[in-house]
């Protein structure tokens, strides 16, 4: 009994893959909930799978920015933190000063 043929073989699904990340892919769609032609609710869906590489080159680059995602981003937010809390600390210490 010979074995079952897959029609796309691992090297078409990795070529696939390449092919999709490469060049990216869109997906969209909207939900839309009415009542008697009013809106009630509208869902937009906006999904893009993209290498990274390829959604830097589109402009997309939230993750850089996301403190979730990068200590890059959160070493920069707490910088900006600390360098407001040491400008109201000398701020109350030159109103301790001028009492």
């Amino acid at each position: 009994m010979s074995e079952p043929t897959h029609s796309i073989n691992a090297t078409g699904l990795a070529d696939i893959l390449e092919r999709v990340l490469d060049k990216g892919i869109v997906i969209a769609g909207d939900i839309k909930i009415q009542i008697a032609d009013i809106d009630l609710l509208t869902i937009k869906i906006r999904l893009l799978v993209a290498s990274v590489d390829k959604a830097m080159e589109m402009g997309i680059n939230w993750w850089q920015e996301d403190t979730y995602l990068s200590t890059k981003a959160r070493e920069k937010e707490l910088n900006a933190k600390q360098e407001e809390l040491n400008k109201r600390i000398e701020s109350l210490e030159a109103k301790i000063k001028s009492v």
